[in-house]
């Protein structure tokens, strides 16, 4: 008959595995994700505010004689007044200087902006079309569009002056940048500065006409 042990086989004296620890170290994913957090927001590009650009000029001292008005040559000045009336004149502002007097419909003064800004108008065209051909993933011809839309913003002439006196509304201003924003104007500066007496005596004199 056989005989029955009932001993460990081992004298009780067989060691046991030591359970490893599975405790992950989340300290270096840590660094991590805040070094990418970081770099994303660096090199991300925010969305723009969408408001009105307005660029005011910088203020001459008129008493230094060392400073001198910077003369307008190839610009536009506009005077907005009262009941909605809004004057303009071509060049520097002289003692022969015509007045004219239009209004803000599209067949007034954004026909005006439209046919004095031809040059970049029909250039910005051009770019449009090619725009149309460029991947959105592709950064660096968008980067490249964009350069040639602000070369041709450099290269156009045409300066526009905005002038008011104290009963031009603010809708009246808000209407002249809307219509600057339709024809593409690049470069114009509002004159935060009372009208001239020599335009309040043209306006009076266009008025009486």
């Amino acid at each position: 008959m056989a005989e029955l042990q009932t001993g460990g086989g081992d004298g009780g004296n067989k060691k046991r595995a030591k359970k490893q620890s599975t405790r992950v170290d989340m300290t270096p994913l840590v660094d991590l994700a805040f070094l990418l957090l970081t770099f994303f927001v660096l090199t991300s590009t925010f969305s723009k505010p969408k408001v009105l650009r307005m660029i005011f000029p910088e203020k001459l001292d008129k008493n230094d004689p060392l400073i001198k008005q910077p003369e307008v040559k190839n610009g536009l000045t506009l005077l907005l007044t009262d009941d909605n009336r809004i004057f303009y004149y071509t060049g520097g502002l002289k003692a022969t200087t015509v007045l004219e007097e239009t209004n803000y419909t599209k067949n007034g003064l954004r026909k005006i902006l439209a046919e004095r800004n031809l040059f970049l108008i029909n250039e910005l065209k051009k770019l449009q079309v090619e725009q149309a051909k460029i991947n959105e993933k592709d950064t660096a011809a968008k980067r490249k569009f964009d350069a040639k839309v602000k070369d041709a913003q450099v290269k156009s002439t045409l300066v526009l002056l905005v002038k008011h006196d104290k009963n031009a509304t603010y809708e009246n201003m808000i209407d002249v940048l809307d219509e600057f924003l339709i024809t593409q104007i690049a470069k114009y500066f509002v004159v935060d500065e009372d009208l001239t007496e020599l335009e309040k005596k043209l306006i009076q004199a266009k008025i009486k006409l």
